[in-house]
């Protein structure tokens, strides 16, 4: 037994290619040679055309049967009904022939009538069992009305084109009054084909070959049943020909290819609109029925039988195809309420939805409360593992959520990883209920292994006086949340007045900053960067300052965090970039060896543009790539997909070099420093302001100092303030160092002297 991961279908070998030819090219013949044996009018044409169309059929049906053995399961329900279908085909033509040599000249009896009915019956389920058939009993049902309208809709037609130059008398014949049925039943059947074949994918070839066959059948239904209706017809006429010939078309269609796979689940979830023909075609005829039903009328003013009821039939299928069309409207429109409010990911309310709501609860009247959530560190998810393992949890995440609130709020996702919480009525406390939802997030067994707890800031706002609207409520909810942030994350703040103030100045510190750079109102200072064993200046770190109008000169720390969380460290960061560069060529002018290092922050890292960035600056300024060092944070670089990497070697193969910040402070691992082409470590001013007291401190700058050498790294150690510590990174063996011990950030005419005190 063949293992479960393992097994497939088993199909059974078809026979070979050779054969099946052989056989096509015989059924051929015969219809040829029927053919011609009928236009030549030559002996027996009756029994030729009865021989011949009995024989083709017998083919179809083995052929058909085959198709259904050897061909995917997808289509094997196809194959067997158009088998079943040829088969019906097959022994009615036995029927007629036997009858009709028992001297019944046309034999429509009624055991012909129920053999070839049911062939129609089987051909009709044939054509729904398709591939591009509608998979609902709805959508089937509609396609076989939309056949069953055109139809009908014909005999009124079919009347006046046939039968309106008949003698009243010879109406009285069944055969000749009903004889439209025959053609009816061909266009119903015709008409499904073009419905299913449908605009959703290619059409498949033998679909094109049985609507052809079906074609030239409705055809000669059409002829057969006007020589009929007007005494002209006799066995063996030419127009027998075309029975043996739609069969045959069947057959060669069974031969053909089976489709490419198909997969159900590869179907789009929101199938291309029908074009207007498709629309439109139940209804087409419809127009022309109702001029012929008019023109049939007899002299007595009285519409024949058949086509009274035909048009009866008609209304009554009109009113059933609008009311199926009226159902698929209301699933339609329930289906795009669902869509318009519902989250697809989680299933909760979204946006939109919970927007509503909190609106509805404002106009019902406070007590009224939002919880406004947003996952910690939830993007760490995405990056590290893909967006498919992020769904999964964010949708564990959310089910866990739901639970905690129960009834006592309405939870909604507004997007992303933000997610938010109404309470309305004060069923609980919202600092309760912000708790339990704290409490839900504790991590799972297995969540852990994602490197990654599942938490939550919370932000929390209650409906008061200074509420003027829903969105009021929503920005002191914010407000709350980011102060929960602030806080050290999986916690919940309520919105208070001070928050609200600070917010503000917040707001207004982004929107200053934004025009910063453009009014000219950010510089660069410059803190030198010396060889400790010479005490010479030779390189220097450019650090950005922002001359703000009202508050004074600020420091990086005031304003870079704010400028990171919003996007603006980018333009900041490019602005550094460009004047460093043109400060350090100026500089290079009486020390050709100096260099510069610019600080480049983790978002900009990201960005595919820092290539063009530094290239424009460097070329633009006139300096060698060489004398720009680009300083990134351990966070920034261990965060650093395969593409960041790839972006560091492009820079240091033009020349740029490239050090690692605060080194020692981060996720410092032996990995990251073999895959990241640096030139330099920053050892942290952290273990060098403790080296003179703390043994573990000294050891660690004298480890990472050993460490770099092993990896042919220069090291740099910062924040050398006093005399010892200058002495104990000397000794250690550290090349360079920086610090107030060789001088305090300031302007490029600083550096000027060609070393710093020792």
């Amino acid at each position: 037994m063949l293992p479960q991961d393992v097994r497939r279908e088993v199909v059974v070998p078809p026979r070979p290619s050779r054969t099946r030819r052989a056989a096509a090219v015989a059924a051929a013949l015969v219809v040829l040679a029927e053919a011609v044996w009928l236009v030549a009018e030559l002996p027996d044409a009756a029994l030729a055309s009865d021989l011949g169309a009995v024989a083709v059929a017998a083919w179809a049906t083995a052929t058909c049967a085959d198709a259904a053995r050897r061909q995917p399961v997808a289509v094997r329900r196809f194959w067997t009904l158009l088998a079943l279908t040829m088969g019906l085909a097959a022994v009615g033509r036995t029927l007629w022939t036997v009858d009709r040599l028992d001297g019944h000249e046309l034999p429509h009896t009624p055991l012909v009538g129920v053999v070839f009915t049911a062939g129609i019956v089987t051909g009709t389920a044939a054509l729904l069992c398709s591939l591009s058939a509608p998979l609902s009993a709805v959508g089937r049902a509609r396609t076989l009305l939309d056949g069953a309208i055109v139809a009908l809709a014909l005999i009124p037609i079919g009347w006046v084109v046939v039968f309106r130059d008949v003698a009243a008398a010879d109406l009285a014949d069944p055969l000749r009054t009903y004889g439209l049925l025959y053609p009816m039943f061909d266009l119903m059947q015709l008409t499904i084909l073009v419905a299913v074949a449908g605009p959703a994918r290619p059409v498949w070839r033998p679909l094109t070959l049985i609507g052809v066959s079906l074609a030239i059948r409705a055809g000669a239904d059409t002829v057969y049943v006007s020589l009929v209706a007007h005494a002209s017809y006799a066995p063996g006429h030419p127009i027998d020909v075309c029975w043996p010939l739609s069969y045959l078309l069947i057959g060669v269609a069974a031969t053909r290819p089976p489709p490419p796979d198909h997969d159900e689940a590869d179907e789009p979830a929101d199938p291309p609109p029908l074009p207007w023909w498709r629309v439109t075609l139940p209804y087409l005829p419809v127009g022309g029925a109702i001029v012929a039903v008019v023109l049939a009328r007899r002299p007595t003013g009285q519409t024949p039988h058949l086509v009274f009821v035909g048009m009866m039939t008609l209304l009554g299928m009109l009113a059933l195809r609008q009311g199926l069309a009226a159902n698929e409207n209301l699933r339609l429109v329930a289906r795009l309420r669902r869509l318009a409010y519902a989250d697809q990911l989680t299933g909760l309310p979204n946006r939109l939805m919970f927007n509503r709501q909190l609106r509805r609860a404002l106009r019902d009247g406070p007590p009224v409360a939002v919880l406004l959530l947003d996952l910690d560190g939830f993007k760490q998810v995405n990056d590290r593992f893909g967006h498919a393992t992020g769904d999964s949890l964010l949708t564990s995440i959310a089910e866990r959520m739901r639970r905690a609130v129960g009834r006592d709020g309405t939870i909604a996702r507004l997007g992303g990883d933000e997610f938010a919480v109404l309470v309305d009525n004060r069923p609980v406390p919202p600092e309760r209920l912000a708790q339990r939802l704290l409490a839900a997030l504790q991590p799972l067994p297995g969540e852990d292994d994602l490197g990654v707890r599942p938490s939550a800031s919370i932000g929390i706002a209650e409906y008061g006086p200074q509420h003027t609207s829903h969105t009021d409520l929503l920005r002191d909810a914010d407000i709350a949340m980011y102060a929960a942030k602030a806080a050290g994350k999986s916690a919940y703040r309520t919105c208070t007045p001070a928050l609200r103030e600070s917010a503000v100045t917040r707001a207004e510190l982004i929107a200053e900053l934004r025009r910063a750079v453009d009014e000219g109102q950010l510089l660069l200072e410059f803190q030198p960067i010396v060889d400790l064993a010479t005490g010479a200046v030779c390189s220097a770190e450019a650090l950005v300052r922002w001359r703000h109008p009202r508050l004074g000169t600020l420091r990086p720390a005031a304003f870079l965090p704010l400028a990171e969380e919003t996007g603006l460290i980018v333009p900041i960061d490019r602005w550094v970039i460009h004047e460093a560069c043109r400060a350090a060529a100026t500089w290079r002018q009486w020390a050709p060896e100096a260099t510069v290092a610019v600080n480049i922050a983790a978002a900009h890292l990201r960005r595919p543009d820092l290539i063009a960035t530094v290239s424009e600056a460097v070329a633009g300024a006139g300096l060698a790539p060489r004398a720009l060092t680009l300083e990134l944070t351990e966070s920034a670089l261990i965060d650093g997909t395969e593409a960041v990497l790839e972006r560091l070697r492009q820079l240091r193969e033009l020349g740029i070099r490239i050090a690692i910040d605060d080194f020692g402070t981060g996720y410092s691992s032996l990995s990251y420093l073999h895959r990241i082409p640096a030139t330099e470590l920053k050892i942290d001013r952290s273990f060098v302001s403790r080296i003179e007291a703390d043994p573990r401190a000294y050891a660690t700058v004298e480890m990472v100092t050993r460490l770099a050498a092993a990896f042919d790294l220069v090291v740099v150690a910062e924040g050398v303030e006093t005399e010892g510590q200058h002495a104990a990174v000397t000794a250690i063996g550290c090349r360079y160092g920086q610090g107030y011990r060789y001088g305090r950030p300031g302007d490029l005419a600083a550096l000027r002297p060609a070393s710093a005190p020792v």
